[in-house]
């Protein structure tokens, strides 16, 4: 069942994050499903952290970005969605390559939406798990 309340597509995504820091972290977009968003981040001089590891927060950049998207675009028309609360949970290391993340609602309900984020490196292996909760605005 397709949970889009609003037109999304990569290119739609990409364009709105021009000059942000996910352009300047390098992340791109790479599909959005009936229920799912999922983007990459490099791993490279620009998000690895002084041991040549994927830097944490740079997990959780990707994470915020796709569940805030999920909740943005899953929102009624006019309506705006904002942050709330996010963890995060390394489980395994990243030193080169990419990590992608794919972001699916938990719940979408009227005022709230919580979103849950798996990273995973090229080798299919679950780098960082983490879950947003989201606020949903009315217009005003």
């Amino acid at each position: 069942m397709r949970i889009w309340k609003k037109p999304v597509s990569v290119a739609e995504l990409t364009a709105i994050h021009h000059d942000t820091a996910v352009a300047h972290l390098g992340i791109e977009f790479l599909e959005v499903g009936d229920d799912f968003i999922s983007a990459r981040v490099p791993v490279d001089t620009r998000t690895k952290q002084p041991y040549g590891l994927l830097h944490g927060g740079v997990s959780v950049v990707l994470a915020e970005t796709l569940g805030s998207c999920g909740a943005a675009f899953s929102s009624p028309e006019g309506h705006r969605a904002v942050g709330l609360d996010i963890n995060a949970n390394h489980l395994k290391s990243a030193t080169s390559g990419w990590v992608t993340g794919v972001a699916r609602p938990v719940h979408i309900g009227r005022t709230t939406q919580v979103w849950q984020i798996d990273m995973h490196n090229e080798a299919g292996e679950l780098t960082c798990v983490s879950r947003i909760t989201m606020a949903v605005l009315a217009p005003r």
